[in-house]
């Protein structure tokens, strides 16, 4: 795929806030008898959902169903279900994007009670480089020198960006110990980031587009980029973070039997391996044939202190200790 095709889908996705399929409309029935519920999700797992969407739509509890999908930002996405976008089916790339909707009273309390805890696909931090890594970019220190530009999104609209950081800040914080040194490390490292963009797709094709020597991504993103034949190559830090992408039903949806059924279909083994072949590392058992790097120091968002707090002290956006960092650098902290 050209840089300018990557653009092309990358404008599709981000430019409006819904991506609607052919079915056309929003969550209901149709005059043909199919259902169709609403996907509402973050800018990455687009093409992952479109082959899934495709495979349930083969099966028994599938073949009425018809969908509408719209990719966005992590944090517009959630605010815009908030606010009243129409959704059965939601998948953000971060927890806090999902407890928004139940303090809303959209999604029920109880979402992440299952064995997964309500987690739909798992990946890593890792740093994007260009073709055989000119700059010899291979750790967190190495992305802070003189003259290394680093792209990563806005950590207040984008999840990717959340995580991102955090992985850094983990890093050099050993796991949030010394939290001085992590936030030091992350005034530096923004200080070297000269364009902040809403999503981790849109950053993805800021890199692929020829601006700035690393991007901090997904190593789902970073698989996604050389499937589609750019010219990106990846590198694992020893010490990175476990990425969790949450995903629930909607307690307002007009047909929660099948909301249900797709949800759960998602965890099936055939639904895990499309995810798989996208380059998320699956969260059900059986999906066989990939490898994934295991970095010796990979540590959770719980092992840094768990959402409520960081969620507090860091994203703010009046009082967080990120936010404090990006208003020095003239980026907006509030939608």
């Amino acid at each position: 795929m050209s840089v300018r095709r990557l653009r092309g889908i990358t404008a599709a996705v981000i430019a409006t806030t819904a991506l609607v399929t052919a079915c056309g409309g929003g969550s209901g029935s149709g005059g043909d008898g199919k259902v169709k519920l609403a996907l509402v999700a973050y800018s990455t797992p687009q093409a992952a959902f479109t082959d899934i969407i495709a495979a349930f739509q083969k099966t028994p509890e599938g073949k009425n169903i018809t969908f509408t999908q719209s990719y966005g930002a992590s944090g517009d996405q959630s605010r815009a279900v908030a606010s009243g976008l129409k959704a059965d089916i939601v998948e953000f790339s971060l927890e806090t994007d999902i407890t928004r909707l139940v303090k809303a009273g959209l999604v029920a309390e109880d979402w992440n009670s299952g064995p997964t805890k309500g987690i739909l696909t798992k990946s890593i931090v890792v740093i994007g480089t260009r073709k055989g890594n000119p700059k010899s970019l291979k750790t967190w220190d190495d992305l802070i020198k003189p003259g290394v530009e680093v792209i990563t999104p806005n950590p207040f609209t984008s999840g990717a960006a959340r995580w991102n950081l955090l992985a850094g800040y983990g890093a050099k914080s050993d796991k949030g110990a010394n939290q001085d040194a992590g936030l030091a490390y992350l005034d530096s490292l923004l200080h070297n980031v000269p364009v902040q963009d809403d999503s981790g797709r849109k950053a993805l094709q800021t890199f692929t587009g020829g601006k700035g020597d690393a991007l901090l991504t997904y190593e789902n993103e970073a698989i996604f980029a050389q499937q589609n034949k750019q010219e990106l190559e990846y590198v694992v830090p020893d010490a990175t973070l476990l990425i969790e992408n949450p995903v629930a039903v909607t307690k307002n949806s007009a047909h929660p039997k099948e909301a249900a059924a797709f949800l759960k279909y998602l965890y099936s083994v055939e639904a895990q391996t499309i995810f798989a072949k996208n380059g998320y590392r699956p969260v059900t058992d059986g999906v066989n044939g990939f490898t994934w790097p295991n970095p010796p120091q990979l540590f959770t968002i719980e092992d840094i202190g768990g959402w409520d707090k960081i969620t507090s002290e860091f994203f703010d956006a009046k009082t967080g200790k990120v936010a404090e960092i990006e208003r020095k650098l003239g980026v907006a902290t509030e939608k």
